[in-house]
């Protein structure tokens, strides 16, 4: 007996709407589309159409869609760097927006992150491999670093730029150091699905906070491997809203506060954790149902918490201990408009967002051998009876033919 595990190439990030601030700089995209703002400024927004680009060696990148599987600001805001479902990994400058390069990976990726010292990205692929590409040089190729057995989800680096932490579809979080990749430090393990979020408090840079297709979020000290704290997130969803299945698809952290906005793949709301230092621990102080689909969430530099919420942009600040959405907020209204005057080149785009086929379907047919194999015994007995009664009879008859004789 075996039991089978299926595979099947991550898309939960893949062609959906995404949204994230960094300062006074916002980014926007939706499929293949992207828009790049500055608060700062006035002028109108950069639009940018990745079905249209090419890499330096003049290819367009493989056949297929060109949708955006994952994107992420450098600390400072400098940089966005973005990867595409066509394996092509984007540059782009913010101050003023343009993109600067354009390169092909080698295989498709899962996640990115940009190092503290703004010099390197890390690009995770579904083969289990994590390229560094440099920003300095924005047209040179990657170079492999570290690879795993499995399937990679997420990658992030640790402020101090020494460790580099990478997350798989088999449940593990490996730590390694950043300058030699080949020496690993640590594993935190225990998520019993794929883990498919990391993020890094700068404020606590010895923690870190993972989500998961198991439906939790989990506290770790992971230099290391410690597990603090485990938080079942069916505990905050009203049974009515709960599904069997919950993934984690995003956990941003507030750069000001203790705070954390998880979303999940099943229903639509955010909940917001905050990270107890004392007790080591994560506690929930709210949950936001959503009116449409919440897409995407993100703090900005004031603790504002911003969803993406269908078609629409809703602000929440904190105020007297809960969170309460701000309607007549400058920034919002501006984005909002942004967002509604171009909303034709968002329209087209596809939106989906799942981690169905991430989960491993085991097939378990030991049931199926054992009644086979209690046929098989059967239907040996069963012969067997036949020959012994076959035996008794052929004896029986030659004895009567001897008492005849």
């Amino acid at each position: 007996p075996e039991v089978m595990e299926s595979a099947g190439v991550p898309r939960n990030l893949r062609s959906k709407m995404a949204l994230s601030r960094c300062g006074s700089l916002v980014f926007l995209s939706r499929g293949s589309k992207i828009i790049g703002l500055n608060l700062g400024e006035k002028g109108e927004p950069f639009l940018y159409n990745c079905d249209r680009c090419e890499s330096q060696d003049g290819s367009p990148g493989e056949e297929g869609s060109n949708g955006i599987v994952a994107f992420a600001f450098s600390p400072s805001g400098n940089y966005v760097a973005v990867t595409l479902d066509n394996k092509q990994l984007l540059l782009f400058r913010t101050r003023p927006w343009e993109c600067l390069s354009v390169r092909s990976a080698l295989r498709r990726s899962t996640s990115l992150t940009i190092t503290g010292a703004e010099d390197q990205i890390l690009l995770a692929d579904k083969s289990g491999d994590v390229y560094s590409f440099s920003i300095s040089q924005p047209h040179s190729p990657g170079q492999l670093q570290l690879g795993h057995l499995s399937m990679l989800l997420a990658v992030a680096v640790s402020p101090d730029n020494r460790y580099v932490i990478t997350a798989d579809r088999d449940e593990k979080i490996r730590v390694s150091l950043l300058e030699r990749p080949h020496v690993i430090q640590a594993f935190c393990l225990g998520h019993r699905e794929f883990v498919s979020e990391l993020s890094i408090p700068p404020n606590h840079a010895q923690l870190l906070v993972s989500g998961s297709g198991d439906g939790t979020v989990r506290l770790w000290e992971y230099e290391s491997g410690k597990l603090l704290h485990c938080l079942e997130l069916s505990e905050l969803q009203l049974p009515a809203s709960w599904k069997p299945r919950c993934a984690v698809v995003r956990i941003v952290h507030c750069r000001g506060a203790d705070v954390f906005a998880v979303l999940c793949d099943s229903f639509s709301s955010v909940s917001v954790l905050e990270l107890d230092v004392e007790s080591r621990r994560l506690v929930h102080r709210q949950t936001m149902r959503m009116k449409e689909r919440a897409w995407d969430v993100t703090f900005d530099d004031l603790g504002g918490l911003w969803v993406l919420d269908g078609e629409v942009i809703v602000l929440y600040q904190l105020q007297e201990g809960v969170w309460q959405e701000i309607p007549d907020h400058p920034d919002h209204t501006r984005i909002n408009d942004i967002i509604r005057t171009n909303w034709p080149v968002f329209q087209d785009s596809a939106t989906e967002i799942s981690c169905s086929n991430l989960y491993k379907m085991s097939i378990d047919n030991m049931t199926e051998y054992q009644l086979k194999k209690q046929q098989r015994i059967q239907q040996r007995l069963k012969k067997r009876g036949l020959e012994v009664l076959e035996v008794k009879r052929g004896s029986k008859r030659s004895r009567m033919d001897e008492a005849t004789v």
